[in-house]
C-alpha cells in the first residue's frame, strides 16, 4: 500500500519519478500494489488545468498496470472535479488497510492523514508502516518535519544518511534506514538512433530560487559563451526566468512527461546536473534523481559540485564535475569535441546505474527491511509469550 501526493501525476513532482518505478518492479514480482492519493492533489491539478486529460492517458500508457485510487478524506481534500466524470472515492482506512502487509505513507501527505494511518497501525498491527521522506525539509523546515506524528510507524525511509540521521538524533521516529531514488531502467535506457536535436539539454523545473544564481552559473553562462544549441524542461519558470533563458539562446520548451526523457536525451549530446542549494550545503551525499535517470539513459553528463559522500558513484568517470562556470565550459566543450570521452562517460555511468541503483536494488532494500521487521516482531512475540 502506498499513499501518495500523486502517482498519475509528474508536474513539479519528482517523487512520482521513483514512486512509479518501485511500484511497477513490485507488480512485476508478482506482488498486490494499491496506491491512494487525494482527489485534488495541486501537481494534478495544475497538470490537468494546463494540459487538459490527456497527460494522464500517457501515463497508462507508459505504465501499464499502475493505477491510483484517487480519495476524499472529510477534513482533508476538497475533492475538487478537476473534469472527472465520477465523484472521488471517500477513504476508509480500515477498508483501505484490510490485508495489507506494508504500508508506506509519503512525506508529501497532510499531517492528519499520516496520524490517523499510525492510529490505525495501532489498533491493526497486522501490517508494517512505514514513512518515507524524500525532501530537504527535515533541515530546512524542522518543525514541519516534527510535527509528523510517527509514534506508531515502524520506522522511516529517508533517501540520505543525513537525513536519517536527523530522525535519529531528534527522535521522530523509533528508528530510520537509507533509502535512495533510483532509476527504473525499464523507462529509463538508451534509445539508439534518434535523430539530433541539439548539443545540450537540461529536465528540471525552476525550483523556487533555490538554484536561480547556480542555474545561471553552469547552465545559462557556459551555453551561451559556447554557443551550443541547448533546450530546457520544466515547469513554474517566472518571466524573468524565460527571458534570462531566451538571452542566452536557450529554447525553453516547458513541460515534459518524464517518461519521455528517454527520447528527449537520446537526441541530445549532453546534459547537466544542477542541484538545489539546500542539498548542497546542507544534505550532502543526496543528488536529484534526475541524476540516476539520465546515467540510466547513457547520456554524458556534466555536475555542478555536490559531496557525493555516500559514494553513490565514481565522479570523474560516471560523470564530470565542474568546480565553477569555467570548468563547465571546460567539461562541456571537451564531451561535445572528443567522442571517446562522452561515450567512456555514457557507457560507466549506466553501468553504475544497472549494477547499484536501479529501482530493482531499492525494492529488494525495501523487502529486506520488511523481512527484518517481521522477523523482530516475531521474535519478540516469542520471548513475550515465553516470559514467566
Amino acid at each position: 500500500m502506498l499513499f501518495c501526493h500523486s502517482l498519475l501525476s509528474d508536474w513539479n513532482h519528482g517523487n512520482a519519478h521513483f514512486l512509479r518505478g518501485v511500484c511497477a518492479e513490485l507488480r512485476e514480482r508478482g506482488h498486490a500494489v494499491q496506491v491512494y492519493e487525494p482527489h485534488d492533489a495541486w501537481s494534478l491539478a495544475n497538470l490537468v488545468q494546463e494540459h487538459g486529460r490527456a497527460p494522464l492517458e500517457g501515463f497508462a500508457r507508459a505504465y501499464p498496470g499502475l493505477a491510483s485510487t484517487r480519495y476524499a478524506m472529510p477534513g482533508l481534500t476538497t475533492a475538487a472535479s478537476l473534469g472527472d466524470p465520477q465523484p472521488p472515492t471517500p477513504l476508509d482506512l480500515h477498508q483501505a488497510l484490510d490485508g495489507a502487509d506494508l504500508v508506506l505513507v509519503h512525506e508529501w501527505n497532510e499531517h492528519e492523514l499520516v496520524r490517523r494511518i499510525g492510529e490505525h497501525r495501532r489498533r491493526n498491527p497486522h501490517y508494517k508502516l512505514l514513512f518515507h521522506d524524500t525532501h530537504h525539509r527535515s533541515v530546512t523546515e524542522p518543525q514541519a518535519m516534527a510535527a509528523y506524528d510517527l509514534r506508531h510507524y515502524d520506522g522511516v525511509l529517508a533517501f540520505g544518511r543525513v537525513i536519517q540521521a536527523l530522525y535519529e538524533e531528534k527522535g521522530w521516529a523509533r528508528q530510520a534506514w537509507t533509502w535512495h531514488e533510483a532509476a527504473d531502467t525499464r523507462v529509463f535506457h538508451p534509445l539508439p538512433g534518434e535523430p539530433r536535436e541539439g548539443d545540450l539539454v537540461w529536465i528540471g523545473n525552476w525550483g523556487d530560487d533555490e538554484r536561480s544564481a547556480e542555474l545561471d552559473e553552469f547552465l545559462l553562462q557556459p551555453v551561451h559563451a559556447l554557443g551550443l544549441r541547448a533546450r530546457v524542461h520544466g515547469v513554474r519558470y517566472p518571466a524573468h526566468a524565460k527571458r534570462a533563458l531566451a538571452e542566452a539562446g536557450i529554447d525553453y520548451a516547458g513541460w515534459l512527461p518524464n517518461y519521455e526523457a528517454p527520447r528527449v536525451f537520446a537526441r541530445h549530446a549532453v546534459t547537466v546536473h544542477v542541484p538545489r542549494r539546500p542539498y548542497v550545503r546542507a544534505l550532502p551525499g543526496i543528488p536529484t534523481i534526475r541524476m540516476f535517470e539520465a546515467l540510466a539513459c547513457g547520456i554524458p553528463l556534466v555536475s555542478a559540485p555536490w559531496n557525493d559522500a555516500e559514494g553513490l558513484f565514481t565522479p570523474g568517470e560516471d560523470f564530470l564535475v565542474a568546480t565553477d562556470g569555467t570548468r563547465m565550459r571546460e567539461h562541456l566543450r571537451a564531451v561535445l569535441n572528443d567522442p571517446a570521452l562522452a561515450a567512456s562517460l555514457a557507457e560507466h555511468g549506466r553501468r553504475t546505474i544497472l549494477a547499484r541503483h536501479s529501482c530493482a536494488h531499492r525494492v529488494d532494500e525495501l523487502l529486506a527491511i520488511h523481512a527484518s521487521l517481521r522477523t523482530t516482531a516475531t521474535k519478540t512475540s516469542l520471548e513475550t509469550q515465553a516470559s514467566p
